[in-house]
């Protein structure tokens, strides 16, 4: 028996079976199953830029320099550790899958990593940093980057069917909502924050509960999902293996992959710089300092939609198309982000742009993974050959290395306007009033930015038209599939 069986072997199999997707599937494979990697993953979006400039207070480190370059240098071996993570999942064969195997393992490297992120040793300013950046890296280019990477994959790789994978997708989207639009924007700022404060202590008993929680959730993922079209071009030998230079040719000689690629990547990075500055926004621009209800009020009123979002946005996309959807979506992001910076410091009306806004962005939210996969089956129609791992490591790269990049980005505008962190006096969580340039700042990377991100999107997804024909090539991939059987 080869290596390769042996490994096969030893793999638990999935506890789904057949070629239709089942209830079992979308609600503990794509519901459940991720969210405990999904909910670590949000707090550390939200918050763990906090850990670093309230309560280890690294703002001032290297003259304020060592919070934007290390984030940044952190995403560029992250960047890499995707490319090679994508190299092997694509050349991954098990009975199994390509993907699949690899959540297994990240199952207990996200648990561990999360807990190193926050078990910094009070110690030297020295030891602090090496400890921040080799956790880091860690969990971000390590751990993350596996789990990420395979879990992306279950939607494209699950099946050919069109519908059923658009509903995969908006399962697999809802665990997200549930995880960063209800747990982490609803809870954590009127219950856990105002409890954990600064307290090291007792972030590191909060984040080592989630980082925990995400072992067995992750497992659930793993045993029920299946990857169908994997087995399928295994069933039918097609087990070529592409040159990576010959994939990433491929990859970025069509116009939809890269127009798909840049679509994301200006989607995501303002998404990012929103997502850091919410915190920071409702303390000091529109609210008090972990107040409790600020961060709650924006959350809720803006996160309304994305309930909502659940049973509407599926049958409006197979109505009139998932581009065209999320095309009319992006005018409303973008009205609903400029209502918002014209009124600041004014409840109602952030709350009304934040409805606004997230009604325009929920067919992006809920469809996105479903028109990714349309572009996957137009590039194997194209080149003959899938590229499943190395194309998801190029979007991988752009959602990992657009956290670091735009922490770094916000952590200098935090320095440069002359951010001042909180301090414990008394046992009691002290916040100063920011001055009118950081309020300006954190004012911009809230709701500014998305004014323009939103106007872009919006021309991009004029020229992605993916969807027209799918189905045809969809029916043209198998032809070849079987006439190639019929000839072996």
């Amino acid at each position: 028996m080869t290596k390769e069986k042996q490994m096969a072997s030893r793999l638990p199999g999935t506890r789904i079976a057949g070629d239709r997707v089942t209830g079992k599937e979308k609600w503990l494979g794509y519901l459940l199953g991720p969210a405990g990697a999904l909910l670590l993953n949000a707090v550390l979006a939200t918050y763990l830029n906090v850990y670093y400039t309230d309560v280890l207070k690294l703002t001032t480190v290297w003259g304020g320099a060592f919070l934007v370059i290390f984030p940044i240098v952190s995403k560029i071996i992250d960047a890499v550790t995707n490319v090679i993570m994508g190299y092997i999942i694509d050349r991954t064969r098990t009975k199994e899958g390509k993907a699949r195997p690899w959540l297994l393992l990240s199952a207990p490297l996200l648990a561990i990593t999360g807990i190193l992120l926050f078990t910094v040793p009070q110690a030297s300013e020295t030891v602090q940093v090496i400890w921040v950046m080799i956790s880091y890296n860690l969990f971000y280019s390590f751990a993350y980057t596996i789990f990420n990477m395979s879990h992306n994959l279950m939607v494209p790789l699950s099946t050919r069917d069109t519908t059923a994978r658009g509903g995969l997708s908006v399962f697999n989207q809802i665990a997200t909502i549930m995880m960063s639009g209800i747990l982490v924007a609803l809870v954590f700022p009127m219950v856990i924050m105002p409890m954990v404060g600064v307290d090291q202590g007792k972030w590191i008993a909060l984040m080592s509960t989630l980082s925990i929680l995400a072992l067995p959730l992750t497992l659930l993922e793993y045993f029920f999902t299946r990857e169908r079209v994997t087995l399928e071009a295994q069933a039918a030998g097609e087990d070529q293996t592409i040159p990576l230079f010959g994939q990433l040719k491929a990859i970025f000689t069509d116009k939809y992959m890269l127009l798909i690629y840049i679509y994301f990547l200006i989607y995501t990075g303002g998404s990012c710089i929103k997502n850091i500055s919410l915190v920071y926004f409702c303390n000091y621009v529109l609210g008090t300092y972990n107040d409790g209800i600020t961060q709650t009020l924006v959350s809720a009123i803006g996160g309304i939609p994305m309930g909502i979002g659940i049973f509407a946005v599926w049958p409006l996309a197979k109505r009139f198309g998932k581009r065209n959807v999320t095309l009319a979506g992006f005018i409303l992001y973008a009205i609903g982000s400029a209502v918002c910076w014209m009124f600041p410091h004014n409840m109602v009306m952030v709350l009304v742009g934040q409805f606004i806004k997230n009604t325009g962005g929920l067919p992006c939210a809920y469809v996105f993974m479903a028109l990714f996969a349309d572009v996957l089956d137009h590039m194997e129609w194209k080149t003959g050959f899938r590229s499943d791992g190395i194309a998801m490591s190029v979007y991988n790269i752009i959602a990992v290395a657009m956290v670091g990049v735009c922490t770094g980005i916000f952590n200098g505008w935090l320095a440069g306007a002359g951010y001042v962190a909180p301090e414990v006096v008394n046992g009691v969580t002290a916040a100063v009033t920011q001055s009118p340039s950081v309020q300006n700042v954190i004012t911009f990377g809230f709701v500014g930015l998305e004014v323009f991100t939103g106007i872009i999107l919006v021309v991009l997804l004029i020229f992605l038209n993916v969807e027209k024909g799918i189905g045809k090539k969809q029916e043209e991939i198998q032809e070849r599939r079987e006439k190639a059987s019929y000839f072996k």
